[in-house]
């Protein structure tokens, strides 16, 4: 995974922990990179439920810092938006084709 947090180019090796297809949701766990620099533990979860035809995002950070002072990872909100921008955008051209 490659993304840009407050203007940096950022890299993460990541293993996918778990594919749930009946709860439309995937786990990555971070392995490498540099949110491992501050993190002892890093997993993201992305959950999509469908309510009334409408497909609903929750990306869930479970992580633990490796310090007291390590902020929280509010700059990657920014990522997660573009990141659900581009699946969105992806489903809708599918959706299109097929």
């Amino acid at each position: 995974m490659v993304g840009s947090t407050e203007g940096e180019k950022k890299t993460a090796k990541q293993l996918i922990q778990a594919i749930d297809e009946e709860k439309k949701s995937i786990e990555f766990k971070m392995l490498e990179g540099d949110l491992m620099k501050l993190y002892k533990d890093f997993l993201i979860t992305l959950h999509i439920d469908t309510k009334d035809g409408i497909d609903l995002v929750t990306w869930t950070l479970e992580y633990e810092t490796l310090h007291d002072d390590v902020e929280h990872p509010i700059s990657l909100l920014s990522f997660f938006i573009d990141m659900t921008k581009v699946i969105k955008n992806h489903h809708l051209q599918k959706a299109r084709i097929g």
